[in-house]
């Protein structure tokens, strides 16, 4: 099987990382809250075997980290890191594109996203962090930078 963990393009990265069906929902369950390994399980409807196996892959990528909840018998739940939060923009990208362009033309997904404080309905978009200005593919390029120090 092609591994992309080693390639230099940071797309083939993130694949490598979360590009199967569970990983981004398993990390979406544990955005929203859901950080106890049944109730996720119980939200996603996945084997118990595939939810094992992502939550270990997200735990060595540095994306969560499991705490102890109970002593006797020792139960975890799952938190999310820095780079875990920062994960959340990947998700919120996959958001807008599947809203916009996976639904019938006059049709939307039964959830959205809204802001907590008041409420609005989020949009989410790419930016610049540096200038603000919306990411579009027809305005950037791709170039190799000098060699790291």
């Amino acid at each position: 099987m092609t591994r992309f963990d080693n390639q230099h393009c940071p797309i083939a990265r993130v694949t490598e990382l979360l590009a199967d069906r569970w990983t981004p929902l398993v990390l979406r369950d544990v955005m929203a809250g859901i950080r106890r390994f049944d109730d996720i399980q119980n939200d996603l409807g996945v084997s118990r075997a595939i939810l094992s196996q992502r939550l270990k892959r997200l735990v060595e990528a540095g994306l969560i980290r499991r705490e102890q909840y109970e002593e006797r018998p020792p139960r975890f739940e799952y938190r999310l890191t820095d780079s875990g939060e920062a994960a959340w923009e990947v998700l919120a990208a996959m958001w807008a594109f599947g809203e916009a362009h996976l639904w019938d033309e006059g049709k939307h997904p039964p959830t959205e996203l809204a802001f907590r404080d008041t409420g609005e309905t989020v949009r989410p978009v790419v930016v610049d962090a540096g200038s603000g200005r919306p990411v579009d593919f027809r305005s950037i390029r791709m170039r190799r930078r000098p060699p790291s120090a």
